[in-house]
């Protein structure tokens, strides 16, 4: 009877088949490729973005129902780039809106303005009647 040991045994070495691999590869890529053709048109709206138009009459009857508020310390205030004082602020306010049919305020401050003073600003403007306000977010140079 013959013996089996292990030294005799042939010894197989383990191999990485990559035949199979391609195989699957190329299956996923055909059923992406058949998956991304049979995709319907995305449907979207249709969106009317507006024109620019030249300057015209009513563009200059809105500059005209427009102020610019703008605020630096707590005692200096500017209307229109024209400085005035911070107790002038609200009678011109009034004259404003009796002036203008639709009046607008745009109140911004300078590196100089307080919080209170803007704050004082706006309760004018309200006070006066004038709903359509605007508050500047950048930063302007004093008197611009």
């Amino acid at each position: 009877m013959a013996s089996f040991s292990p030294s005799s045994a042939i010894r197989k070495k383990a191999r990485v088949e990559i035949i199979p691999l391609i195989d699957v590869i190329f299956f996923l890529l055909a059923t992406f490729v058949l998956f991304t053709l049979s995709l319907n048109k995305i449907q979207s709206l249709p969106v009317d973005l507006p024109q620019a138009a030249p300057a015209t009459a009513s563009a200059k009857n809105d500059e005209e129902n427009l102020v610019v508020l703008q605020l630096s310390d707590a005692s200096t205030a500017f209307w229109n780039k024209e400085p005035i004082a911070i107790g002038e602020i609200a009678p011109r306010l009034f004259d404003f809106k009796a002036a203008h049919a639709t009046p607008r305020v745009l109140v911004t401050g300078d590196d100089h303005a307080t919080y209170g003073a803007v704050v004082r600003a706006l309760d004018e403007v309200c006070k006066a009647g004038i709903n359509e306000v605007s508050i500047e977010t950048i930063w302007r140079a004093s008197g611009r």
